[in-house]
C-alpha cells in the first residue's frame, strides 16, 4: 500500500510497449501510465461512481504484483481532509 499526495493518470501508453499499465512514484505522488482505452474506462467509472481497478506490469507476466485501485466509499472521515 502506497500513500499519495497525489495521483496523476497518463493515458497515452502505447499497447506495443509491452505493459497493461505502468506506476511509479513522482515526488510525494503516484502516476500511472495507462492505454487511451483504459483511460476511457477510468473516466467512465469515475462518472457512474464506480470503483475501478487497474493491473500494472508487463502483458506476458505471469505473476502480476502491482494494482491502482480506485474505491469510492461511505464514511469520508476516515480520509485524507487535505
Amino acid at each position: 500500500v502506497t500513500g499519495a499526495s497525489f495521483v496523476v493518470f497518463n493515458g497515452a501508453l502505447k499497447t506495443s510497449s509491452g505493459f497493461l499499465a505502468k506506476s511509479s512514484i513522482v515526488e510525494d505522488g503516484l502516476m500511472v501510465q495507462i492505454t487511451r482505452e483504459t483511460m476511457e474506462s477510468l473516466r467512465q467509472a469515475l462518472r457512474d461512481k464506480k470503483d475501478f481497478k487497474i493491473t500494472c506490469g508487463k502483458m506476458d507476466a505471469e505473476d502480476v504484483k502491482e494494482y491502482v485501485d480506485i474505491c469510492w466509499v461511505e464514511n469520508e472521515e476516515k480520509t485524507n481532509k487535505g
